[in-house]
């Protein structure tokens, strides 16, 4: 295992000798580079893919994938107010409520139908205020596109209903799950829901959203090895491991992304205490010269001593919670990949240093450019912006055609595919932009659109849109302050009824041929005005208790997500 060390001592070398400090100019200049980028993929999956979720850049046409969603506009409507493009992002928005329907008898992916569909709506929801767009009272606590990302997740709570709690990988949108259905999925597809799903739950005041995530959760966490590790595949009715390979790479990898960006959004001790702990335990027994090994779940051994594209994205998390010498280290490794191909092969050999046979292509996944994204906005050196460009170039010059831009079959010769996922402009083109604008409002700025803050909820009560955003594993921005918000007014409404139906609840003996305490009030629903001439004051009866006085405290959103890690607000 000694050569990964010289190829990074190298790398390291060559960065610090190759690497030029960008000026605004510069980095402006190449901002409109990545939004060109952006509207030749994007203008070309309108002319030739929509209504298809995907474009086919090669034969300039479209295919259905996960579930015929018109998924690349929903997963790109969010990048378009990103790049400042209120218009447009107004335009999609009311398109996509006219024509996207869920009641559809389609098979459809849970996992990639939470993190893309569900995600992006639910992000367009939480921007649409910075869009301009006409909000409805209350918002972010209600509207249209809310009610969309309901609906899309509703219909995979089915999938759920398993005596473990952890879901299956497929339903069908309209019947359920079939009966003929495998019950082995990846580890990413039980542990990757906990955002969008919270998210649902503090926004409508529906907890069985995060209930379902929370006890999926749960019961993973319940299989670890006696070492502290999980494997790939696990059979979600018997919770029994079928792949015990364990790595931070595909079938893994956004499970532990979620304990992390959980433990932020929701101010959790319990998530962060989980991934805590896996985190030992990948360090003790898969981390090698700053790579990341598969190993056997139970016994530490290595299984594959591969890189995977899709463990990129662990260098930025590392930058989350502070680990930034780690992170810089293994980043320069992934980076040394991307500089010998032009790009991350899906699987690379470490002893070799070359790719392995029959996962030489790249599908212009986002993960080292997210990673580059996170290090700079911690460090503020430019070697990432570096990588940026050398990304931008690489992609205009191996993967671009006249209908847009082609996933890379093998990078040994540049053969291209025909298939433009739709996370190359939920994801790629937005860390990508990102990078280069320190200032956005997304990183706490105010570049792109008017003003650093927002009103929002009952009676504009609520500070939206400060700072402090959770990208979900499809890029998609999620606002903790707008869950603070639609929480603190569903406790306040809460209380509220107690108070009310406390003071109606008359006093006295209870019915006749009754010993038992009455039963529970119904279910709340929307307080009701009083009816006409009816007072609106509560005048207690001759002998009632006096309730105490309602107490509706505001309490400012306080969560921070510093540089060196510090996740939880002062009062947690």
């Amino acid at each position: 295992m000694r050569a990964p060390v010289l190829v990074t001592l190298f790398v390291c070398v060559l960065s610090d000798a190759t690497t030029r400090h960008f000026t605004e100019e510069q980095m402006a200049a190449v901002r409109q580079r990545i939004k060109s980028m952006f509207y030749h993929a994007y203008n070309s999956y309108l002319d030739n893919a929509f209504p298809y979720d995907e474009l086919r850049p090669l034969t300039c046409d479209g295919q259905d994938t996960w579930g015929s969603f018109s998924l690349t506009l929903i997963d790109a409507l969010d990048t378009l107010l990103v790049l400042g493009n209120r218009t447009e992002f107004q335009r999609v928005a009311s398109l996509l409520q006219d024509t996207v329907d869920f009641d559809i008898d389609v098979n459809a992916s849970v996992f990639e139908t939470n993190i893309r569909v569900v995600g992006g709506l639910l992000s367009a929801h939480l921007l649409a205020g910075r869009a301009k767009m006409e909000l409805e009272p209350g918002w972010p606590c209600s509207g249209p596109l809310l009610r969309m990302a309901e609906e899309a997740a509703r219909k995979l709570l089915p999938a759920f209903q398993t005596p473990t709690g952890m879901p299956y990988g497929t339903v069908n949108l309209l019947r359920g799950v079939s009966p003929t259905e495998t019950p082995v999925t990846c580890t990413a597809g039980v542990g990757t829901f906990i955002l969008e799903f919270a998210t649902l739950s503090r926004l409508t005041g529906d907890e069985e959203f995060e209930d379902a995530a929370r006890r999926a959760l749960r019961a993973l966490w319940r299989t670890r090895s006696n070492i502290g590790l999980v494997g790939n595949h696990i059979d979600v009715l018997t919770k029994k491991w079928v792949a015990q390979d364990a790595g931070i790479g595909a079938g893994v990898d956004s499970y532990f992304e979620y304990l992390v960006k959980g433990a932020i959004l929701l101010q959790d001790e319990e998530l962060l205490h989980m991934f805590l702990e896996y985190d030992r335990a990948i360090q003790n027994y898969t981390r090698f010269d700053d790579w990341y090994l598969w190993v056997q779940m139970h016994k530490g051994t290595v299984s594959m001593p591969v890189f995977q594209s899709l463990e990129a994205f662990w260098p930025g998390l590392q930058s989350l919670l502070g680990n930034l010498d780690s992170a810089v280290r293994t980043f320069q490794n992934y980076y040394s990949v991307w500089r010998q191909f032009g790009g991350l092969p899906e699987f690379y050999s470490i002893p070799q240093g070359y790719t392995v046979d029959k996962r030489e292509g790249y599908p212009l996944r986002p993960e080292l450019i997210e990673s580059a994204m996170y290090l700079f906005r911690a460090t503020g050196d430019h070697t990432y912006l570096q990588l940026g460009l050398d990304a931008l170039e690489s992609i205009e010059k191996i993967t671009k055609t006249p209908c847009g831009y082609a996933s890379v079959k093998d990078l040994r010769d540049h053969q291209l595919d025909n298939r433009m996922e739709s996370f190359f402009l939920a994801e790629t083109i937005k860390y990508l932009y990102l990078l280069f604008d320190p200032a956005h409002f997304l990183h706490g700025g105010g570049t792109e659109g008017d003003g650093s803050w927002e009103e929002g909820g009952e009676g504009g009560g609520c500070v939206l849109g400060a700072g402090g955003f959770i990208f979900n594993t499809e890029a998609h921005p999620l606002d903790p302050a707008a869950l603070h918000c639609c929480g603190r007014h569903a406790r306040d409404r809460q209380e509220l009824r107690d108070v009310l139906l406390g003071l109606m609840q008359p006093s006295g003996q209870p019915e006749r041929g009754r010993t038992e305490a009455p039963p529970p009030a119904p279910p709340p629903g929307p307080l009701e005005d009083p009816p006409p001439g009816q007072s609106e004051s509560i005048v207690l009866k001759p002998g009632e208790r006096k309730t105490p006085l309602l107490s509706c405290p505001v309490q400012p959103f306080s969560a921070r997500l510093a540089v060196l890690g510090q996740v939880f607000s002062d009062d947690t």
